[in-house]
């Protein structure tokens, strides 16, 4: 698969409507993703970022709007279709994976979704092309093969698991703060992965993240939600001369001029 462009028109999505508790995660949001473009999303919590990922996962369906990946039409389409052309990793290193599985058969697993639809047989070629992938990681997980990905630490299993999102070269990359539950040290080392592997392919991918410098760092645009609006969009040298101190006042004061109208 290629990368896809992403096209988000007029998103709406509320909660509880016409009751007490009422609440619009996303009001109207319009975004445009290029193939192949990396965007990091900030925005505090309630702020939509979570509702817009499940949309686009189609784990929930909009009130009003559109969602297209190249240029198709997904807005209603069942999120096991849409499982063959993206892929989400999440914060949890336990989710998403079968920890009585071997890392070998998570792999393969995974590698189905390109290969084939079929139940999955790992052959030669196969396992050479794992071990190739889990070298490249330098975390030695190429000699861990055969271990369940249970008994890997979160590290370990979380950049595994981003290559079990990769593997299979999906169209869009959804990473939801996928680094947020790992020691700093393991959390670089995922975070260097991930910025090589999606410049390496080229996907189109979107990243939450509560980290002011990895949202300026990683990746070539950051955009910030607020109350289900897009309040902050940043790319070229506007990005670059941003810092993360200029970054959170600016978030800071966006939000609450929003809040005060």
């Amino acid at each position: 698969m290629s990368s896809s462009p992403l096209s988000i028109r007029g998103l709406t999505k509320g909660f509880e409507v016409g009751t007490v508790n009422e609440k619009i995660a996303l009001d109207h949001l319009d975004l445009e993703v290029p193939a192949g473009q990396f965007v990091t999303v900030l925005g505090s919590n309630g702020s939509g970022k979570s509702t817009l990922f499940n949309l686009i996962l189609g784990k929930l369906f909009p009130d009003a709007g559109q969602i297209l990946l190249g240029g198709e039409d997904i807005t209603r389409q069942k999120d096991y279709k849409r499982a063959l052309n993206m892929s989400c990793l999440y914060q949890n290193p336990l989710r998403g994976t079968a920890p009585n599985m071997t890392l070998e058969e998570n792999l393969a697993l995974a590698y189905t979704r390109k290969a084939s639809r079929s139940f999955f047989a790992v052959n030669r070629a196969d396992s050479a092309y794992f071990r190739d992938l889990l070298a490249q990681l330098d975390m030695g997980l190429e000699d861990r093969m055969k271990t369940k990905m249970g008994l890997l630490s979160g590290g370990q299993r979380q950049a595994a698991s981003l290559l079990m999102a990769t593997v299979a070269q999906p169209s869009l990359l959804l990473l939801d703060e996928h680094t947020a539950a790992l020691d700093p040290g393991a959390a670089e080392k995922v975070m260097e992965v991930t910025e090589q592997i999606v410049a390496r392919d080229r996907i189109t991918t979107l990243m939450i993240t509560h980290d002011m410098d990895y949202a300026l760092r990683v990746g070539e645009r950051t955009i910030m939600l607020d109350a289900g609006h897009l309040v902050l969009d940043l790319t070229g040298e506007e990005r670059r001369a941003m810092t993360s101190g200029a970054l959170a006042e600016l978030f800071y004061s966006k939000s609450q001029r929003r809040r005060a109208i």
